[in-house]
């Protein structure tokens, strides 16, 4: 019978032998971006200090520096230098969180859609006689930036497309930009935090789980896996859409009171590759 020592430490194996594996793919990153293990491990280090200091107190006690160390492993004075750190994130600039707010809006709000929950094409310019058009859906998030501004970018993108009628319609598959890097690593950085986060808060057994599957098959051609990858497009952007209704709607519901303090996030993904050979 294992005793609790070695039930622990097959737990941590298990942990590191799963984290090795989450490692790969962002270690392509970092290497593909001049990343050094020396400027990682400076980054790891940080995060252990802050996630020890956050996340690891004791009831009716002060974080100290000495515990933190006990935690992590790092020298006490190494800690204490790092809680005085402040970690810098990353930040989408006006016009950047501007393009999530409007697609946002067009593909969610009743207004902007049609009978069959569609975006529907927009007029160029606010008109009395017409609805709404593209100009005052972008006033009615933002004063300070002019319609004709996003317009420009976003048929640069290929976000919209501008039709014989001056109307501007909504490219498919338009949640995210074709370009732009800095909006990019934006979602990148959210998006894998927050899939983890469930993942980590699931293995918790804390409390009911959150959503968090996934179906895998092998075997399969590359014709097979062109056809899932363009089904996954066609049924992850239905759910996706629907998702977003729906959570509009309880926004809006939800406009103005004090306990509206939580945020969401749903996410499809797909992802295929070449099986490795079972052979020596």
């Amino acid at each position: 019978m294992k005793n609790q020592s070695d039930t622990t430490s097959d737990s941590q194996q298990s942990v590191v032998a799963a984290i090795r594996h989450i490692l790969q793919p962002l270690i392509q990153l970092l290497l593909s971006k001049g990343i050094s293990f020396p400027a990682f491990c400076d980054q790891v280090r940080s995060t252990y200090v802050k996630v020890a200091e956050k996340e690891f107190k004791l009831d009716s006690k002060p974080q100290t520096d000495s515990r933190i160390s006990l935690l992590t492993g790092i020298h006490r004075r190494e800690v204490n230098r790092l809680r005085k750190e402040q970690l810098s994130g990353i930040n989408l600039s006006q016009r950047a969180s501007m393009s999530g707010l409007l697609l946002t809006i067009w593909t969610g709000h009743p207004e902007y859609l049609d009978g069959q929950g569609l975006p529907v094409a927009l007029p160029r310019w606010a008109n009395n006689t017409e609805g709404e058009s593209f100009e005052s859906m972008v006033q009615s998030v933002s004063k300070n930036i002019r319609a004709r501004v996003v317009l420009d970018e976003w048929l640069r993108q290929g976000i919209v497309t501008l039709d014989s009628e001056d109307k501007v319609h909504l490219c498919a598959d338009a949640f995210i930009p074709s370009q732009g890097i800095e909006e990019k690593f934006y979602y990148f950085s959210q998006n894998i935090h927050d899939h983890l986060a469930a993942t980590v808060y699931n293995l918790s057994e804390s409390g009911p789980p959150f959503l968090e599957r996934c179906v895998f098959y092998d075997k399969l051609t590359a014709d097979s896996i062109k056809e899932l990858a363009d089904y996954s497009r066609y049924v992850g952007m239905g759910a996706l859409n629907a998702f977003n209704k729906r959570a509009a709607e309880l926004q809006k519901r939800d406009q103005g009171r004090l306990d509206a303090t939580y945020r969401t996030n749903f996410g499809v993904y797909n992802f295929s590759e070449v099986e490795a050979s079972d052979e020596a």
